[in-house]
Order: structure tokens, then C-alpha cells, then sequence
């Protein structure tokens, strides 16, 4: 899916070097492009859809190279503009640089009607004061 022309993405933070646009832009893979919250601690992105969306697969890739973390991450839907969410997965990443520094999930799902997707992120469980990242979401 074209995000850009068919949803609207709120977000709780981002770094000025490395916007949320980096997320879409098909430059994933290791060393690809990505977003970085902007601030420390828990962030949340949405996509708001123009109109609902029937999701099939979803993609996730997320790198750390620098730090020693277990970052969680969770996805839930809207099929009401965000009256009622559901759950549709917690994933939890650890990374330890120099070995483990790239993550990549594919989940095959079946919901229509989708008005928003909410990606939920903290980005060290044991509390540090770290930010988040996201290399690439993708959804068809």
C-alpha cells in the first residue's frame, strides 16, 4: 500500500534526521533508512485512513546498531476511527551490537475495514532512556 496517498500518519515524536516518511520509502533492509522518535520513551505512530483498508500482510523491520536493548513493539486496529482498538500482535526485539542488530517480521493477517493502525513502541523494556526506531512497515 501507497500510505502516503491513502492515510494520514500521526505520530508521537520524530528526529529531524530521520522522519516518519523514512518508514514508507521502500529503503529498508539492513542500513536502510528509518525513523527515530525524536524524544526518549514510549511512542505511538497511527495511520489514519483515507478510507478502510482491507490489511493481508503486514512487514516490520527494525535495526539497532549502537545499543543493547529489548525494544516491544504492538500493532492494533480501528474499524471505527479509533472508538474501540484490537490487538493484533506484541512483539518484543532483542538486540545486542555487534551480533543481533536486525530484525524482520511478516505476518500474514485477514481484517477489512480498517479506518486505523496504531504501532505502539517502547524502545528498551528495562527502562533506559533510549528512542525508538522503525526501518520499514509495510502493509498489503
Amino acid at each position: 500500500m501507497d500510505i502516503a496517498a491513502i492515510a494520514n500518519v500521526q505520530l508521537t515524536s520524530e528526529s529531524p534526521e530521520h522522519p516518519i516518511e523514512h518508514v514508507f520509502d521502500g529503503n529498508g533492509g539492513p542500513g536502510g533508512t528509518c525513523w527515530t522518535a525524536g524524544e526518549p520513551g514510549e511512542q505511538t505512530i497511527v495511520l489514519v485512513f483515507d478510507a478502510p483498508q482491507t490489511l493481508r500482510e503486514i512487514l516490520v523491520e527494525i535495526e539497532e546498531p549502537d545499543f543493547s536493548r529489548t525494544q516491544e513493539l504492538s500493532l492494533s486496529y480501528s474499524q471505527d476511527g479509533g472508538e474501540q482498538e484490537h490487538e493484533i500482535l506484541r512483539q518484543e526485539y532483542n538486540f545486542s551490537p555487534p551480533g543481533t542488530t536486525f530484525e524482520r517480521e511478516h505476518w500474514a493477517v485477514s481484517i477489512a475495514g480498517v479506518t486505523q493502525l496504531r504501532v505502539t513502541i517502547k524502545p528498551d523494556k528495562s527502562g533506559q532512556p533510549c528512542r525508538a526506531t522503525l526501518t520499514s512497515l509495510v502493509l498489503r
